[in-house]
């Protein structure tokens, strides 16, 4: 992996890397590379609430026992099976108890109980548009707020499609008591990382429900982050999702984890317990590349957007990805921004990104 280095003032960022040879190479950013690159770093310092949390198998939350005598042996069989039988692992009934209120925000009860009872109600936010055609659920990045992305959904619905942005779990109303961040999420805890973005991808496929019960016919996905991980997953294990636009593209889950900045302190908390080859095998149900090397990302219509300078989603793990897609039938529309992570979200890359996503989805949609 690239390491960032300062050579002072004038020199600015370089970039070292290994070559071939195994020889340290250093190569010179240009002036926007390092402008992005200490933006991203800049962003990611001004959150103060990250904590690196204990190491946890978490076994409890996947079926096992706390006392487990060997838990590797039994995650490692748990996410081989559920990888071999993903449809069902992500299956789910829509809800009974859909309701939507006079603000426009519709809850239903998710079809996983977590130990965390506010968790356990899904909240949508729903943009509605004059046609029920066309329906977009927009699934935001890790730690979004409850206000986050509501320009992009209001953006979506003056273009004649309605959005339904949700809340994932342990986000903004479903925030487990205690808690600033969605760690239950993206955690060094094994097993709830598991179960909880199994519960996202469960809970998207019931707000897909909702809204072909309301009489939308063309329905879309648009995630971004972690949303566009759990999205992703989502159309390749549902036929109702008729396209799916994504903003930044990876792999493995444990390969974010273990590579990207924002992930820094999770991987702290793992990276004495855990290989990055183990962590690999013990997320794969809940990675998209698995998914995709079963050929199941084929004839899925989809556009990808993603930053060539991006230390999160590293662009090494985009270009496998997108090399795996196309090696295994697939053929999405592609676009890469000289931006980053966070950066995405910044003039012109924004704009940019804005209104090609949107083009497509008018279109992928009509």
């Amino acid at each position: 992996m690239a390491k960032l280095h300062y050579s002072g003032r004038r020199k600015g960022l370089v970039q070292r890397r290994k070559g071939e040879s195994g020889i340290v190479e250093e190569e010179r950013m240009n002036w926007l590379e390092q402008r992005i690159r200490r933006y991203e770093h800049r962003r990611w310092t001004t959150d103060d609430n990250r904590r690196v949390r204990p190491f946890e198998w978490g076994l409890e939350h996947v079926g096992g026992r706390a006392d487990e005598a060997d838990p590797a042996a039994f995650l490692l069989d748990y996410s081989r099976r559920a990888v071999d039988n993903s449809r069902e692992w992500y299956e789910t009934a829509p809800a009974d108890d859909y309701c939507l209120d006079s603000e426009s925000v519709l809850t239903f009860t998710s079809s996983l109980e977590s130990p965390w009872p506010e968790n356990n109600t899904v909240h949508a936010q729903l943009f509605p548009a004059k046609s029920r055609k066309a329906a977009v659920l927009v699934l935001p990045n890790w730690n979004a707020k409850w206000h986050g992305q509501r320009g992009l959904c209001e953006w979506i619905q003056r273009t004649g499609i309605t959005a339904l942005k949700m809340s994932l779990p342990y986000h903004d109303r479903r925030m487990a008591m205690g808690h600033e961040r969605a760690d239950q999420l993206v955690g060094s805890n094994i097993g709830l990382t598991l179960q909880a973005n199994r519960q996202a991808v469960q809970d998207a496929k019931r707000s897909l429900r909702w809204l072909e019960q309301q009489g939308y016919s063309r329905i879309g996905i648009l995630g971004t982050s972690i949303g566009s991980s759990v999205g992703y997953i989502a159309l390749m294990h549902d036929a109702g999702v008729h396209a799916g636009g994504f903003f930044h593209v990876s792999t493995y889950f444990a390969d974010v984890v273990s590579q990207g900045m924002t992930t820094n302190h999770v991987w702290e908390g793992l990276r004495e317990h855990v290989t990055v080859d183990e962590l690999r095998q013990y997320w794969a149900p809940i990675s998209p590349m698995p998914f995709v090397e079963r050929g199941m990302g084929a004839n899925r219509n989809s556009f990808m957007v993603y930053g060539k300078y991006d230390p999160t989603f590293l662009p090494e793990l985009t270009a496998e990805m997108l090399e795996a897609l196309h090696e295994h039938g697939a053929s999405p529309k592609t676009l890469e921004l000289a931006c980053g992570h966070y950066s995405l979200e910044l003039a012109p890359f924004s704009y940019i990104a804005g209104y090609r996503m949107l083009t497509y989805l008018r279109s992928a949609l009509a």
